[in-house]
């Protein structure tokens, strides 16, 4: 069966110029393939990876509305609640980069980092920063793409909060949950509190909880929201879960129209395949009829079709999957993370992504080798040796 398998697999080297442009147009509609799996992938991430121990506290209308300062005081009350912060939407850019996008958060210094402890920061930078009211910590991605360091002057320019901010960068942070954006830049709330006057004055964005018992997570968020029901500022508070979740629900067109694309270049590939296919079995079919008549069977005749198609579709799975790692992983990906990381934190290409995308193309390849293949073995000796080309 072996070598019946090896015999089929050399046909492809009949046609140099069919088998690599076939094997191309396989290949591209396999990192196609790859790539859009990898953008449902990295958009999910940020609730598979979600910390279970984490509130989210914001104002009950939408995102964008801020709360009184004084909620944080009420939050932490709370039982369950075992520690608590605050994080302002800051909005910062950089003068001379206009186009570069990260998130810029002003937060409570004193307990920020131990609610977010997934953001790694070493001691001596996080004790240098929280001496410095103008310092700053920043993501390891961030950092790398704008050649910062720790000691370097920064200025952003600030769009919610006009002017130009200086800041010094005091640390630098990497994160150690794939949902965590590595490309943050995060200063003291006291800092641009003390510069901001009228009814952005001591406002923050939302509040974020650690609590003790994740099976109480909807008992808890229930009680933070009951303090501030018979306020003028109400709240409503979520897991990080629900919310990373809730956010990507405003996206589900999108989530669905990628789905259904992948799907037609799948089928564009199933084309290509059973094309190629095809046209190698009409143009063997005398030698298949030869074979007939010194013995072999139609299920052999069948197998040399299906051993050929397989041998295609490996050879294009391991073509796709080989230029989508390198392709993904240190150019797409490298720039998403750089610029869309509040989005994407972590775009990567995972292992069960590739193997899929491999055993996709053999599985297709197979599909469309299976009516040539039976048009191949119910041919009869006579009828076949009578065909020209």
């Amino acid at each position: 069966m072996i070598q019946l398998f090896l015999i089929a697999a050399r046909n492809l080297k009949r046609s140099w110029f069919r088998t690599l442009f076939t094997v191309a147009g396989a290949a591209i509609a396999l990192i196609a393939f790859i790539m859009l799996r990898t953008v449902l992938w990295a958009w999910n991430i940020g609730a598979e990876y979600a910390a279970q121990d984490r509130l989210a506290t914001r104002h009950k209308v939408t995102f964008i509305m801020q709360l009184p300062k004084r909620y944080i005081d009420d939050a932490r009350a709370v039982p369950g609640v075992k520690q608590a912060t605050f994080s302002n939407w800051f909005g910062g850019k950089i003068p001379t980069r206009p186009d570069d996008f990260f998130a810029s958060l002003a937060v409570e210094g004193k307990s920020f980092f131990d609610v977010y402890n997934d953001m790694v920061v070493p001691p001596e930078d996080k004790a240098r920063w929280m001496a410095d009211k103008k310092g700053a910590i920043v993501g390891h991605v961030l950092a790398k793409k704008m050649g910062w360091k720790v000691g370097d002057r920064v200025v952003l320019q600030g769009t919610i909060y006009p002017g130009d901010w200086e800041f010094n960068v005091d640390g630098i942070y990497k994160a150690s949950r794939k949902a965590i954006d590595d490309s943050e830049f995060i200063f003291h709330w006291d800092y641009m509190n003390d510069s901001v006057t009228g009814e952005q004055k001591d406002m923050i964005g939302w509040i974020s909880s650690t609590i003790t018992d994740t099976g109480r997570s909807g008992e808890i968020s229930k009680a933070i929201d009951r303090i501030f029901d018979e306020r003028d500022t109400q709240t409503v508070t979520m897991s990080e879960r629900a919310m990373n979740v809730s956010f990507m629900a405003a996206f589900s067109m999108l989530l669905s129209a990628l789905n259904i694309v992948s799907i037609i270049i799948l089928a564009i590939m199933l084309l290509v395949l059973g094309n190629t296919i095809a046209m190698g079995v009409r143009e063997r079919t005398k030698e298949y009829a030869v074979l007939r008549a010194i013995g072999f069977e139609p299920w052999h005749v069948r197998f040399f079709v299906i051993a050929e198609a397989a041998t295609l579709g490996i050879v294009s799975g391991a073509v796709g999957v080989g230029i989508a790692y390198p392709f993904v992983n240190n150019m797409i990906g490298r720039a998403i993370e750089e610029n869309m990381g509040g989005m994407f934190p972590y775009f990567r290409v995972q292992p069960s992504t590739a193997l899929i995308a491999t055993l996709i193309a053999i599985g297709l390849a197979a599909i469309a080798s299976l009516l040539p293949s039976i048009q191949a073995g119910r041919v009869s000796v006579t009828e076949a040796l009578r065909r020209v080309g």
